[in-house]
């Protein structure tokens, strides 16, 4: 357990260090992965220390292939990721002074506020075998967080109605920008 410790103490004093430009940093496994309900591990053990989690979640990246890593100035290397990296666990609408709108800000389990508009949209994606949807938002360069059932169901009771190519849709609007959660027959079947 303190070899774990020392390891991940070293790794962030890595972060410390200067970047080379001459040098590309190893490319290694971290053993390291983000469980689906948010849950950071190293070497199969949580990592508890939330000061901890938030110093990798901040050189935390994900490339086109989809593939995430963990990028320190002399290291760098993979890091397993079940769902999305982060989970939003809270919701607050604000108004928006120079629209007169709404805005959507999404606090995730690492405390990072995120405030729903074009530059973070958010997405809704169904589960093709159980038909449950599965909200996002962009919380940064590729990285989402994962909306919890209860932040998705605020949305649903907030949602307006709107017809969007020809479909009833239920959305929110964020930043002058409607997003869309589903059409009104994902929540009203038969």
């Amino acid at each position: 357990m303190s070899e774990k410790i020392s390891k991940l103490n070293q790794l962030k004093k890595q972060l410390d260090e200067p970047i080379s430009s001459r040098n590309e940093p190893a490319i290694q496994d971290f053993n390291m992965k983000i469980a689906m309900d948010g849950t950071w591990y190293y070497q199969g053990t949580p990592i508890n220390r939330i000061a901890l989690v938030k110093l990798f979640a901040s050189v935390l990246s994900k490339d086109s292939k989809g593939t995430y890593w963990l990028v320190t100035p002399v290291e760098r290397g993979t890091i397993e990721v079940e769902d999305a990296p982060f989970i939003a666990v809270e919701v607050n609408v604000e108004k928006d002074n120079r629209s007169n709108g709404e805005i959507f800000v999404f606090r995730t389990n690492l405390d990072e506020n995120v405030v729903c508009g074009p530059e973070n949209p958010l997405r809704v994606q169904f589960d093709p075998s159980t038909e449950e949807p599965r909200p996002y938002i962009l919380v940064r360069n590729g990285l989402e967080a994962r909306l919890t059932r209860s932040v998705y169901y605020e949305l649903v009771e907030m949602a307006i109605e709107q017809e969007t190519e020809g479909q009833k849709v239920l959305g929110i609007w964020s930043k002058e920008t409607f997003f869309p959660l589903g059409t009104i027959d994902d929540y009203y079947s038969p």
